[in-house]
């Protein structure tokens, strides 16, 4: 396979350019926002051509939805992690799933933009991807609370969509709200939350 001047092969020159529009995306996506953001602006700030952005991607939501699936898998990665090297309590994998995710979240403000505000706006295209997320999610607290010493009064699984909404909503708030609540106040709110869901 042929290299140009950079020492690339074809295939490094995609890569490159994806992962350069990825990071654009990552930035413009969270501000202006996914419908303020054009394919022309998105090219310039990576630099590349028009033309090269859709030997990465097929469409802006294509790149959309990379964006928000990488943000979903490392928040996840992060959650899971603090979840396995928290004491197997109860309350101790709450706080400390709860909190991880909060703060993973919230630690770069685009991120926080990106999972909970612009993947809505971007329409009906990542109703997939988000799903997908939610489902994700909603599993980690299946498994975290899957040992209870009592029956819960509904269905586990329609508890953990419920929750998952609330923290969304809460995040929303973190990201929309003048003046911004605190994380330690977000983390608080969704812990009495669970707690109130999952203790007898």
């Amino acid at each position: 396979m042929g290299r140009d001047y950079r020492g690339m092969s074809a295939a490094e020159r995609l890569a490159d350019r994806r992962e350069r529009l990825i990071s654009a995306a990552y930035t413009l996506f969270a501000h202006p926002g996914f419908h303020a953001t054009t394919i022309e602006r998105l090219c310039s700030t990576a630099r590349i051509s028009n033309r090269a952005f859709y030997e990465c991607f097929s469409s802006r939501e294509d790149l959309m939805r990379a964006v928000y699936e990488r943000c979903v898998e490392e928040t996840l990665a992060s959650v899971n992690e603090a979840i396995d090297k928290a004491s197997p309590t109860l309350d101790d994998r709450i706080i400390a799933g709860i909190g991880e995710y909060v703060r993973f979240v919230t630690k770069d403000v685009r991120r926080a933009r990106v999972m909970h505000l612009e993947v809505r706006r971007a329409g009906d295209v990542l109703t997939g991807a988000r799903q997908h997320a939610v489902g994700a999610f909603t599993k980690i607290i299946e498994n975290s609370v899957q040992d209870l010493p009592h029956a819960l009064p509904v269905d586990l699984h329609l508890l953990a969509l419920a929750l998952i909404g609330a923290i969304t909503e809460l995040l929303i708030e973190w990201v929309v709200a003048t003046p911004t609540p605190s994380i330690d106040e977000l983390i608080d709110a969704c812990v009495h939350v669970f707690r109130r869901t999952f203790t007898a």
